[in-house]
This record gives C-alpha cells, sequence and structure tokens, in this order.
C-alpha cells in the first residue's frame, strides 16, 4: 500500500518506517502500557520518486523535523487509538509533501511611483509647518 500525493508522485511503503510510544496526556491506566504514539520516518533525501526541486522545498518545509540523514520525522500522539495516529501521521506527511510540490511564485519587484513620491514629501512638509509653528510665541 503506497502513499498517493499527485499524479505522478507516490510514496512507497518501504521509504517509510513507523515506531510506536507510549503516549503523553490523559488515558488513565492503558497510557501507562499500550504504545499509542507513533513517529513515522520517510527518507525522504533517499526517495527515488522525488523530483530534487520537491526535496529541496520539502527540507525547507519541515525545519526541525528533518534529520541529518535526510529524513522527515513526524510525531504523533494526539488521540488514544494507535491507528487514528497512525492515520493522522501519514496524512500529515502527504499534505506537506503536497505543499513542497507547489512552486512558489516568483516575486516581482515593484516602484514607487513619482507621484507617490512627491505626495509623500509634501505631507512631510506640510506636517514640518504645522510643527514649527508650535515653538513659543515672540511677545512683541
Amino acid at each position: 500500500m503506497s502513499l498517493r500525493i499527485t499524479d505522478k508522485i507516490t510514496i512507497e511503503d518501504w521509504e517509510l518506517t513507523e515506531q510506536f510510544t507510549q503516549s503523553s496526556g490523559p488515558g488513565g491506566q492503558n497510557v501507562n502500557k499500550v504504545a499509542t504514539a507513533v513517529e513515522l520516518r520517510f527518507e525522504a533525501a533517499r526517495s527515488p520518486n522525488l523530483p530534487e526541486p520537491v526535496k529541496a522545498r520539502l527540507k525547507r518545509l519541515a525545519g526541525r523535523r528533518w534529520t541529518k540523514e535526510g529524513a522527515l520525522l513526524i510525531q504523533v500522539g494526539e488521540t488514544r487509538h494507535q491507528a487514528r495516529n497512525r492515520e493522522i501521521a501519514r496524512d500529515r506527511l502527504v499534505d506537506l509533501v503536497r505543499e513542497a510540490t507547489r512552486k512558489p511564485k516568483r516575486r516581482i519587484p515593484t516602484r514607487v511611483s513619482a507621484n507617490q513620491k512627491r505626495k509623500r514629501v509634501a505631507a512631510k512638509r506640510a506636517r514640518s509647518e504645522i510643527k514649527s509653528l508650535r515653538g513659543s510665541v515672540d511677545p512683541d
């Protein structure tokens, strides 16, 4: 069973490893004996299915979740159910990779128009005039 990201990108099962640990938070005695939290590890740097630009964007988006070995770690311990936590972790991975597939829009630098510059300088001049009239009044 592989994760389908887009029409061209799928993540195979061999690229994912899951590790289960005891979850923190509510759950009574159950929380002390059942490993419900999941740590999903995706070997992104070695993945043959991801193009290089997508890998670079994924690394930037992942931030601290990206390891030195080039793996993406996603930890989920939100619910008391192991299966639900697994589902959430896989959904987050899909969302993150899908976000990395979007090419960012190139920023086109804009300029301030000459008219706007004139207006700004005129406003500054008017404000300066108002402030200069605030000085002490000459009694003569």
